[in-house]
C-alpha cells in the first residue's frame, strides 16, 4: 500500500477556527485527487487515556457529523493522537502536545510510513526533516524570528507556502532561501457550489418574520477588527435587513449578544457557530454578503478564507479595501468596494448591492468558471509542482 500524504495540526478537532478549516480543507483536497491521504491532530477526548491507542495509532475514516462539520467528502483517513492526562494539563516541556507528537508518535509510529508531510507546525516539520522526511511546510503569519538555518536551507525542506506576498518577504526576511517560498492563495470549497434551495428557504423563513424582507450575512470570527463592530453601527440604516452573524467561539457570541441588548437592535442576531454544511445553506439564503474587515496589522497579511466560499455561494458581496486583497485574484467578482474604517460608506455599497442585485426565488447563481482555477484540489496540485517529483505521494496503482 503506498504511503500517505500526511498533514498534521496541533490541535483537536472538530473545532471551529479558520487555521483548522483550511487543514482540513487542504488535506480533503489531497484525499480528492487520489492520494491516501491522513490527517493527524491532537485528541484529548474521553478515550485517550485507552493504552493501545498510544502504541498503535490507527487511521479511521470520516464519519458524518465531521464531514457535515467541515463540509468534505469522505476519502481523507483522520489519525487521531491520543493525549492522555498530563499531557497539555501539566506545564512541562515533557508534557506539551507538540513534544508528544515530535518526540514520540512521528519517529516511533508515523515517519517511516509517510511519504510526504504538510503542516503549519514548524516543530513538526523540523521533526520530519531529522528523519528524513520531505516537507511542505505553510506559514501565513508574519514570523518575528529568524528560521534556523540548517531546517530552513534543508533539501528535504520542499517548499514553504503562504497566501501574500507581504508574508512571503517576511520569510525570506527570516532565512528560507527565496526559490523555497511561494504565495498560493487559499481556495473555495467545491461543495459550496452545490445548491441547496430548499434549505436556503428554511434559513429564510426562520430569520425573515416581519418586518424584515432581506438577508445580510457575515461569517466569520467576531474579532473587533474584522468589522463586526461597523455592522452594528450601520444596522439602524437598515429596518428592512436582519443583518445575521455566523461565527466565532461562545465568549465572543456572548459579547455580542450582550452588545445587541445594550443597543436595542432588534435587526441583528447572533446565530454562534454554524458546520461548514449549514453555513454553505445560510450563504445561498442570503441577498448579500458582508466583509468589513477593518484596517490595521491583520489587514496586512489575512487570507480572505470566507471571501471564497463567498463567491461560491453566488450571493452578492460587498467588501472593504484591505492591503492584504490588493491583489486578491477574484477581486472583480465582488459586487462592490468600498473604504474601510467607513460606516457610510459601507452603508452606500451595502443600500446600492441591495437595490441592483435582487435576489431570484431559486437564489443567486455562482460564476463556476471564475471559481474553478482555486478549488482547494488546484491549489494542491500547484504546491505539489514545486515538490520533486521523487517525493510526490504515490497514487494507488503506482503512479505519482
Amino acid at each position: 500500500m503506498p504511503r500517505p500524504y500526511l498533514f498534521f495540526i496541533r490541535d483537536t478537532l472538530p473545532q471551529p477556527a479558520a487555521h483548522l478549516i483550511q487543514t482540513v480543507q487542504c488535506a480533503n483536497a489531497a484525499a480528492n485527487l487520489g492520494y491516501p491521504t491522513q490527517l493527524a491532530f491532537v485528541d484529548r477526548g474521553s478515550t485517550a487515556w485507552q493504552p493501545w491507542r498510544w502504541v498503535n495509532p490507527q487511521p479511521q475514516p470520516v464519519d458524518d457529523a465531521f464531514a457535515r462539520f467541515f463540509n468534505i467528502q469522505n476519502r481523507l483517513e483522520l489519525l487521531p493522537l491520543a493525549m492522555p492526562w498530563p499531557i497539555d494539563r501539566v506545564k512541562h516541556k515533557l508534557t506539551n502536545a507538540s513534544t508528544v507528537a515530535c518526540k514520540y508518535y512521528w519517529p516511533r509510529h508515523l515517519a517511516t510510513r509517510t511519504a510526504l508531510v504538510h503542516t503549519r507546525d514548524w516543530n513538526f516539520a523540523k521533526a520530519a526533516l531529522k528523519q528524513g522526511v520531505p516537507v511542505v511546510f505553510e506559514c501565513h503569519h508574519h514570523t518575528e524570528k529568524p528560521f534556523e538555518p540548517e531546517m530552513a536551507t534543508h533539501p528535504l525542506l520542499q517548499v514553504v507556502v503562504t497566501v501574500i506576498d507581504t508574508v512571503r518577504e517576511s520569510i525570506v526576511r527570516n532565512g528560507v532561501p527565496e526559490k523555497k517560498v511561494i504565495t498560493v492563495p487559499n481556495g473555495f470549497n467545491t461543495q459550496f457550489l452545490t445548491r441547496h434551495p430548499a434549505a436556503a428557504q428554511e434559513w429564510r423563513d426562520r430569520l425573515l418574520t416581519p418586518p424584515f424582507t432581506q438577508l445580510v450575512v457575515y461569517a466569520g470570527a467576531l474579532h473587533e477588527f474584522k468589522g463586526v463592530n461597523l455592522l452594528l453601527e450601520i444596522a439602524p440604516q437598515f429596518p428592512q435587513v436582519k443583518f445575521a452573524l455566523a461565527g466565532g467561539p461562545v465568549d465572543q457570541q456572548q459579547h455580542y449578544c450582550d452588545r445587541l441588548a445594550n443597543l436595542g437592535l432588534e435587526n441583528v442576531d447572533v446565530l454562534g457557530f454554524l458546520a461548514q454544511q449549514d453555513l454553505a445553506h445560510l450563504l445561498q439564503a442570503a441577498d448579500a454578503l458582508a466583509h468589513p474587515h477593518l484596517l490595521g496589522k491583520a489587514a496586512t497579511f489575512t487570507s480572505p478564507l470566507k471571501l471564497f466560499d463567498y463567491l461560491a455561494s453566488g450571493t452578492p458581496v460587498v467588501a472593504t479595501r484591505i492591503p492584504s486583497l490588493e491583489n486578491w485574484p477574484l477581486a472583480a467578482q465582488i459586487a462592490d468596494w468600498c473604504d474601510p474604517n467607513q460606516p457610510p460608506a459601507f452603508a452606500n455599497s451595502l443600500r446600492q448591492v441591495l437595490t441592483q442585485h435582487p435576489r431570484p426565488a431559486e437564489g443567486f447563481a455562482p460564476n463556476v468558471d471564475a471559481l474553478r482555477p482555486y478549488s482547494w484540489e488546484v491549489r494542491t496540485e500547484k504546491i505539489l509542482s514545486h515538490v520533486e517529483a521523487r517525493y510526490h505521494p504515490q497514487l494507488p496503482g503506482g503512479n505519482p
